[in-house]
C-alpha cells in the first residue's frame, strides 16, 4: 500500500500543482462571478473542487495531519451549505470562511515545498508558485470575512451579508488588496482590517521578487 501510494506521489504531485492552480483560478475568476450574477447551479461545483482539492493534498503530501484539516473544512463547507438552504446566516458566512482559512493555510504549507523545492525548475514548479500567490489571496478572504462579520463597519463599500455577490466581492477586494492596485470603491475601516490589508499588500510586494530569485537560484544549482 505505501510503495502504491509513493508510486502515485511520484507521478502525480507535480502535475497536480498544474491542475489545482487550473481549478482554483477557474473557482476564482469565473465560478465566483457566475454565483454574483444569480447562476447558482455553479454552487456545486464548489464541493467538487474542495473533494478534488482533498485528494491531491493528500496524494501530493500522504499526511494525515494534512488529510485529517482538508477533511474538517470540508466538512464545515458541507454543514454551511446545508445551512445556508434552510435558514441563511451570518454563521453559513463563517463557517465558510473557516473552512477556506482551514484549507488555504493547508494548501500552503502542502505547496511551497513542492513548489521551491530542490531540483530542476519545471513547468509545474511554476504552476505550483502561482497557485501559491493564489492560495495567499483565497486565505485573506477569509480573515476579512471573519473581520467584516465582527465588525459591520470594518469595510466602507463591502457590506457581509449572505448573498451570492459576497464571495465574488471579497475576492475582487482581496486581490486588489495583494497587487496593490486600489481602485478605492471599497477599502477597509477598522484598525485591524486596515493592518490585515496592509499585511496582504506586503506579501504582494514581496512575493513576485522572492519567487523569482528563488526559482533562479533552483535553475542555477540544477544546471551546476
Amino acid at each position: 500500500m505505501n510503495g502504491n501510494m509513493a508510486l502515485l506521489r511520484e507521478r502525480w504531485s507535480d502535475p497536480l500543482l498544474t491542475l489545482l492552480t487550473g481549478l482554483l483560478a477557474v473557482m476564482l475568476f469565473a465560478i465566483a462571478p457566475l454565483q454574483a450574477l444569480g447562476v447558482f447551479v455553479f454552487q456545486a461545483f464548489e464541493l467538487v473542487f474542495a473533494i478534488i482539492l482533498v485528494v491531491g493534498v493528500f496524494v501530493m503530501t500522504g499526511s494525515r495531519t494534512a488529510l485529517a484539516a482538508m477533511m474538517v473544512s470540508l466538512l464545515m463547507a458541507v454543514v454551511a451549505g446545508i445551512s445556508r438552504l434552510k435558514a441563511p446566516s451570518i454563521l453559513d458566512i463563517n463557517l465558510f470562511a473557516g473552512a477556506w482559512l482551514i484549507m488555504g493555510i493547508t494548501l500552503a504549507c502542502v505547496v511551497a515545498p513542492a513548489a521551491f523545492g530542490s531540483g530542476r525548475v519545471t513547468y509545474h514548479h511554476i504552476m505550483g508558485a502561482i497557485l501559491l500567490y493564489l492560495t495567499i489571496a483565497v486565505t485573506f478572504v477569509a480573515l476579512f470575512t471573519f473581520i467584516g462579520s465582527l465588525v459591520p463597519r470594518a469595510f466602507f463599500g463591502l457590506s457581509l451579508e449572505d448573498s451570492p455577490a459576497l464571495a465574488s466581492n471579497l475576492i475582487y477586494f482581496s486581490f486588489v488588496t495583494l497587487t496593490t492596485t486600489g481602485y478605492g470603491d471599497i477599502f477597509p475601516v477598522h484598525p485591524i482590517a486596515r493592518s490585515l490589508c496592509n499585511l496582504e499588500s506586503i506579501f504582494g510586494q514581496l512575493y513576485p521578487a522572492t519567487l523569482l530569485a528563488r526559482l533562479v537560484t533552483l535553475e542555477l544549482a540544477h544546471r551546476t
